[in-house]
């Protein structure tokens, strides 16, 4: 052997080399995966099936109706009771598509959620009032007793005052369908 030539290395030295960027390979591919396929944040109301809860809220503004809760039980059809805010970004999102199903003659009741009356009413008239009633939840007691866990939530509710449907999120054009669907399924008893 030379003196100039490097010694051989041991066979086991090789895997010692390859063994970290192995570990990192692994990592990024579980980090990749968790991105594409990632677990849902959303907390669904284990109110589905039961009945709203008993409560009188403030109406949202004088001379207009609150919502009466639960509800005038076996006087209305199914109706959509949407938890709103003016300060909340995607209830501006929303605005139209409400006020397109009020149109096609959905029954709408809001409850907005820890929010002045003025302000109600200035985004009342800036994006319009798809409302029937409209209560104010000034400490989220509604919101907490449906299982709500932010604005904008929807709920379908039946004749009877029973949550049918959750819908989490703003509503778009492309939930119109099924918010339709649920509404004719809550014109079915349970």
């Amino acid at each position: 052997m030379n003196a100039h030539e490097p010694a051989p290395k041991a066979s086991g030295s090789r895997w010692a080399i390859w063994l970290p960027l192995a570990v990192f390979v692994l990592l990024a591919a579980l980090v990749a995966w968790g991105l594409a396929n990632p677990g849902s944040s959303e907390v669904e109301s284990r109110m589905i099936g039961q009945p709203l809860p008993a409560m009188d809220l403030p109406a949202a503004s004088e001379g207009r109706p609150t919502v009466a809760l639960p509800g005038s039980a076996g006087q209305d059809g199914p109706r959509l009771l949407n938890v709103w805010a003016s300060w909340c970004v995607p209830c501006v999102v929303e605005a139209p598509v409400l006020d397109a199903l009020a149109g096609q003659g959905v029954t709408i009741d809001g409850v907005a959620i820890r929010d002045k009356e003025e302000d109600i009413a200035d985004f009342l008239q800036r994006h319009g009032n798809p409302y029937r009633a409209i209560a104010r939840d000034d400490v989220s007691a509604l919101q907490l007793a449906i299982g709500s866990s932010g604005v904008p939530e929807t709920f379908v509710i039946d004749a009877e005052g029973t949550i049918r449907y959750q819908h989490i999120g703003p509503i778009m054009e492309r939930d119109v369908p099924q918010i339709l669907s649920q509404l004719r399924a809550a014109e079915q008893p349970l």
